[in-house]
């Protein structure tokens, strides 16, 4: 059961649900334990393909490519940018902000026209809202400015290994 938390926005002056992950991420090694429990391969088999996974999904979307995971969706390269009026002011260096990667969950349609995607089953999640925290800083406030602190030191310098794309 997923859990959610109304989240004030300042800057729009509205409240908003807000998904919330509970507790410390499940490691690779429990996502590796729980596989080999459903099938024949032994948990330090699943390990290691896991450990490998991030490096070879790098490789093909740093060609160009996007990376389908059958029964769990597509991953690819997105920027963000910031525009110029003129296209002689036109610099890829200097207007990609940041390089991220956008997960599209798998979808299959039902035969009822409608679509499910993967990892979302909307109909059988029952969401639990959790006590709203004392008002000091908002979880959204404090999110945003460690952000956009982190993408000025990481994204903002052409010198940065994450420009060579």
């Amino acid at each position: 059961m997923p859990y959610w938390k109304k989240i004030f926005n300042e800057k729009q002056a509205v409240y908003y649900p807000r998904a919330i992950a509970q507790g410390k991420p499940v490691t690779t090694e429990t996502i590796a334990h729980d596989l080999a429990k459903i099938s024949t391969v032994s948990n330090s088999d699943v390990q290691a393909v896991l450990g490998d996974i991030a490096g070879v999904m790098h490789t093909r979307i740093s060609q160009g490519k996007s990376v389908y995971i059958k029964g769990l969706g597509y991953f690819r390269y997105v920027l963000s940018t910031k525009g110029v009026k003129d296209l002689k002011d036109f610099d890829f260096a200097k207007q990609v902000q940041a390089v991220r990667v956008e997960f599209i969950p798998e979808r299959s349609r039902q035969s009822n026209g409608s679509y499910t995607r993967a990892l979302v089953d909307s109909e059988q999640l029952e969401w639990i809202e959790l006590a709203p925290t004392p008002k000091t800083k908002t979880p959204h406030t404090a999110v945003a400015a460690a952000m956009k602190a982190r993408k000025k030191t990481r994204w903002g310098k052409q010198n940065s290994p994450h420009w060579q794309l």
